[in-house]
């Protein structure tokens, strides 16, 4: 009932826009206690944002991470503070690295022609348990947590609008996801 909650907008397909909002967030010299990463797109087409990345790695995960680096000291100094990342199941369906067992770069941020939306939200959401994992190791003995969950299917959102196909998929697996 005392908390203080304040909106503020971002754009994650844009590094600028995510250093813009961390340093406006700074100047507010204000705590810190829980920041969540939910933003995401899925099933978009191929793009390119301004930073000459893949768009659902970098609005998924990459624009998260590189916030979270930002807000870093501040976190720390609001401890007890925490990070809870949103990412998905879909996270078990994917590989980020080569035949040799070495993180590839590529499939991160892949090239159009070897391009395929559910592989590349697969691909930020295991991003997304990864940075998660490696955060909360790091940040934890500071009193700042971070925990990387799913969000189930109870909420229904619009994340499946860019085609047709993934809306006709979400609607047949809907009666048969998990829910409270």
């Amino acid at each position: 009932h005392k908390a203080k909650v304040e909106a503020m907008t971002l754009d994650l397909a844009s590094l600028q826009s995510v250093q813009h909002f961390a340093e406006a967030f700074k100047s507010k010299n204000v705590p810190l206690h829980i920041l969540i990463c939910n933003a995401a797109i899925f099933g978009v087409p191929w793009c390119l944002t301004e930073d000459g990345l893949e768009s659902t790695f970098q609005v998924n995960h990459l624009g998260h991470f590189y916030l979270v680096q930002l807000l870093d000291d501040v976190l720390r100094r609001s401890s007890p503070a925490r990070v809870v990342v949103l990412s998905s199941e879909s996270h078990r369906f994917t590989e980020i690295k080569d035949s040799s067992g070495k993180l590839d770069f590529s499939l991160l941020s892949p090239s159009k022609k070897e391009y395929w939306a559910m592989l590349a939200y697969n691909r930020s959401k295991l991003c997304n348990i990864l940075f998660s994992n490696g955060l909360n190791r790091r940040l934890s003995p500071l009193g700042v947590t971070s925990n990387a969950v799913h969000p189930g299917n109870m909420i229904y959102s619009s994340i499946h609008r860019s085609w047709w196909v993934y809306t006709l998929l979400f609607t047949l697996a809907r009666p048969f996801t998990k829910s409270m």
